[in-house]
């Protein structure tokens, strides 16, 4: 913890810390620093991971965007917004990694827990905040703008034509035909939505129970790395099957009456998501350093996510 104390007092001026580690997420290693009375979140994303250069591209960019909704929306107090640095800057690094520190939020994420009718509402009504805000944004790149190209379908086709060891090749042997008809499948929805003219809004675009977080009363939406102006179905593909589906969509036309569900992007942004998931699971397994148990449980959930695009893609 010497090296994470080093960083909080070297570019955020903060001396005798305490830090704890926390579950972490997908993207990112996390943890709890205390202070002087005050309490932060570190989010730490490790060099060492071939993930993590997706993750961190656009922070220079997305950031600058969620200061200006908690400033100018009614999503203040709502998303979370990084620490600047001493030296006005929102990340910092090393050769191990890159950091993001956070105001510490007293709660519990939702993780696979049901929502309760009140907290569908706050959800929906978070999502159609967002969704008003589109490219008249002034602080919105072309780097964050939707291109509905699928930049990891070339290395995904390479590594389905290799020859896997370590339970790789075992897990895939029955899927591979479901997961190059979805890549066909999805390759075809990419060319034909770049020919639409589609309304673009921001979107989170990974919104699920484990970027959920209530204090209790209030729900929090966390984890905006995926943070994009793209088609609003980029966000409703992770509601269109749940089981408050319904209610989401009458209180979301509240704020937007006219709105109507492509069914094109829709498909386009569920088959997209399926196959990065089978990728970065893919990535973990043939270019990070995983202990056994650590391996195992990646294993089963790529095993996971090939039985879900199997049973889709059944005759």
């Amino acid at each position: 913890m010497e090296q994470l104390q080093g960083i909080l007092k070297e570019y955020y001026g903060l001396d005798r810390t305490v830090v704890v580690p926390q579950k972490g997420g997908w993207a990112a290693l996390a943890y709890k620093v205390q202070t002087d009375g005050h309490t932060y979140f570190l989010k730490v994303y490790e060099k060492s991971r071939a993930s993590t250069p997706k993750w961190t591209a656009l922070i220079d960019d997305y950031v600058p965007v969620l200061l200006w909704l908690e400033k100018h929306s009614r999503l203040k107090g709502k998303i979370p917004v990084p620490i600047l640095t001493k030296d006005g800057r929102y990340q910092c690094e090393d050769d191990e990694g890159i950091y993001l520190l956070y105001e510490y939020i007293v709660g519990d994420t939702i993780a696979d827990t049901e929502l309760t009718k009140d907290q569908v509402r706050q959800l929906t009504a978070m999502i159609a905040e967002l969704h008003r805000y589109g490219e008249e944004v002034p602080l919105v790149t072309s780097a964050m703008k939707e291109s509905f190209t699928v930049p990891f379908l070339g290395q995904l086709r390479s590594a389905l034509d290799m020859e896997m060891a370590g339970g790789i090749g075992e897990v895939l042997l029955h899927h591979i035909d479901h997961v190059k008809r979805l890549m066909l499948e999805v390759e075809r929805l990419s060319e034909a939505l770049k020919k639409r003219n589609l309304r673009m809004a921001l979107c989170h675009t990974d919104v699920h129970g484990w970027n959920l977080m209530s204090d209790g009363q209030q729900l929090k939406l966390i984890d905006w790395e995926g943070l994009k102006l793209a088609p609003v179905e980029a966000d409703m593909m992770s509601f269109a099957d749940e089981p408050y589906f319904a209610e989401f969509m009458r209180i979301y036309k509240e704020m937007h009456g006219q709105y109507e569900i492509n069914a094109e992007a829709l498909q386009f942004y569920q088959g997209r998501r399926k196959l990065e998931d089978v990728w970065e699971f893919m990535e973990q397994l043939l270019y990070d350093v995983q202990h056994d148990k650590e391996r195992a449980l990646t294993l089963q959930s790529l095993r996971k996510e090939l039985e879900e695009i199997a049973s889709s893609h059944r005759d």
